[in-house]
């Protein structure tokens, strides 16, 4: 029997490249989606992949939403915490809904869908779960106030976890991206975007399957003595 992989945030952009190679893996996966049914569709047709619907910021709906799928295709075994969005702005301009979104969506989900799944990888003494962080979590960006909170908090949140885990055979790690040539950052403008890549030792921006290479790894069986750590993958711009 294969392991289930669960990837949030799974039918585009990182996402969908995270939830494409485990299935080249030979994982059988789920992405979840929340907003748009037209591409969840083009992607599950394309990928053969199910996408399941529901708000990774809503606890009753991740319960729900982890209870139908082990219903339909087994227990998840591995876990990916991808899902996130932007509500930018500086803290004068910011206000409270863009503030508390974000820090729902990106970090609360973290909760919610580990809250979900923990239960079951303990009783199996298996679990991998993986946290998408951000380059700007670990550095902060101006106007990010929110977005930055909430992806720090993914970093401490996955070592204080690892630490619960490790004896249950769960592993708990992170990615933090650096700027990835998706969607979202094709909206930066162009001079802005000139200047980020000018940072970049490499050269270049990030790709979508650089960051699904790193979560391949660490969803790995035999990655069993990784846990705690984040994984830096963003071009030399930010070491630590």
């Amino acid at each position: 029997m294969t392991i289930v992989a669960l990837v949030t945030g799974g039918t585009r952009g990182i996402g969908a490249a995270i939830s494409r190679k485990l299935k080249a893996d030979g994982y059988t996966v789920v992405a979840n989606y929340c907003g748009n049914d037209e591409k969840a569709k083009a992607f599950t047709a394309e990928t053969g992949i199910p996408a399941a619907k529901f708000d990774v910021s809503d606890y009753d709906a991740c319960q729900k939403a982890v209870a139908d799928i082990e219903a339909a295709h087994g227990p998840v075994g591995v876990l990916v915490n991808n899902a996130g969005i932007t509500r930018d702005g500086t803290l004068l301009k910011m206000d409270r809904n863009a503030w508390q979104e974000v820090i729902d969506t990106n970090l609360g989900s973290c909760f919610n869908m580990a809250h979900a799944v923990f239960p079951g990888m303990k009783d199996r003494k298996f679990g991998r779960i993986i946290n998408i962080g951000s380059i700007n979590g670990q550095a902060g960006q101006y106007g990010q106030v929110n977005y930055a909170a909430a992806k720090s908090g993914i970093h401490g949140f996955t070592k204080a976890l690892a630490q619960e885990g490790a004896r249950f055979g769960i592993t708990v790690n992170a990615i933090a991206p650096g700027y990835v040539d998706t969607d979202m950052v094709a909206a930066v403008p162009k001079d802005i975007l000139d200047k980020i890549i000018a940072k970049i030792p490499v050269g270049r921006l990030g790709k979508a399957d650089d960051i699904a290479r790193g979560v391949s790894f660490l969803a790995a069986k035999d990655a069993d003595f990784v846990t705690g750590s984040t994984m830096s993958i963003n071009g030399g711009q930010h070491m630590y």
